[in-house]
């Protein structure tokens, strides 16, 4: 039990790097990030084992893996984006008044 608890925590520690690593400016907050990686594998982990029971160790860390991404995908801010400029009237158009 203890050791699926910590690989869980490593496999969400690891996905919130990675998520850090590639795209920064969609995850601003890095303490946040880095936090709610490993608590998001770790209740899908334990949230695993309670269901399936002792004995899946395999399916325990893939579902903390599931988990820990799913959570972390409610972080991702939208890109940044350029402030557009109004676009030019149409030559000719008649607008509705």
């Amino acid at each position: 039990m203890i050791w699926e608890a910590l690989g869980a925590v490593i496999v969400g520690f690891a996905i919130a790097l990675s998520a850090r690593r590639w795209l920064p400016e969609r995850f601003p907050d890095r303490v946040l990030t880095l936090a709610t990686g490993p608590v998001a594998a770790l209740l899908g982990a334990l949230l695993t084992r309670s269901i399936l029971g002792p004995g899946h160790p395999v399916q325990v860390m893939v579902a903390a893996f599931a988990v820990g991404a799913a959570l972390l995908s409610v972080l991702v801010r939208p890109p940044r984006r350029r402030p557009r400029r109004p676009a030019a009237p149409l030559k000719g158009h008649r607008t509705a008044c």
